[in-house]
């Protein structure tokens, strides 16, 4: 099993997984899922769950903190469960994984244009501007997130909301090689 490493926001010693599960759409279905976790005493650090483009069907990402040998227990223990469909483990060097946040920041007088600038360097938005505050949300890599907040911490965060990890897998380039190599004979 793979672990995820770089740039640990939870501290370097934990081995995290991240775990996209296809899950039928019905009611009481994550409560199922995340108590089987819960039964067995893993902490969850991150859970996002949205419907698909099937409406039948939700992706749960999970980032779970375990070991590779109850790693593998929780996800056929997590196959017993009637609703789901498909487990998979994505490995961070061939996924896109993305995160939100939403954070206020307290801003003293002639700090409004760092904070903007700030923004503007991640890529940031700026949500809501009050005469000591303002809201800004990001999108990004968790990494980039944790640089932004980092940053931010500077000024002084009123308050934060991060979303959690959603992760894909990366597409396959090999067709596109082999259509290039097509047209250059």
């Amino acid at each position: 099993m793979r672990t995820i490493n770089s740039n640990n926001p939870f501290g370097d010693s934990h081995q995290h997984h991240v775990l996209s599960v296809l899950v039928q759409n019905r009611p009481g279905v994550l409560a199922r899922v995340s108590g089987l976790f819960a039964r067995r005493g893993y902490n969850i650090f991150s859970l996002a769950v949205a419907p698909t483009d099937d409406a039948d069907y939700s992706r749960i990402t999970i980032v779970v903190d375990i070991s590779a040998t109850p790693l593998e227990q929780i996800v056929k223990q997590l196959f017993k469960l009637i609703d789901v469909v498909r487990i998979t483990e994505l490995d961070p060097r061939k996924s896109v994984e993305r995160e939100l946040m939403l954070a206020t920041v307290r801003i003293e007088e002639g700090q409004r244009g760092q904070v903007v600038e700030l923004a503007n360097i991640f890529e940031a938005k700026v949500l809501a501007v009050g005469s000591d505050a303002m809201s800004l949300s990001m999108d990004g890599t968790p990494e980039k997130i944790d640089d932004f907040e980092e940053l931010l911490k500077g000024y002084g965060i009123v308050e934060s909301q991060r979303t959690g990890r959603v992760a894909l897998p990366k597409l396959e380039r090999e067709a596109r090689k082999g259509a290039l190599k097509g047209k250059a004979s």
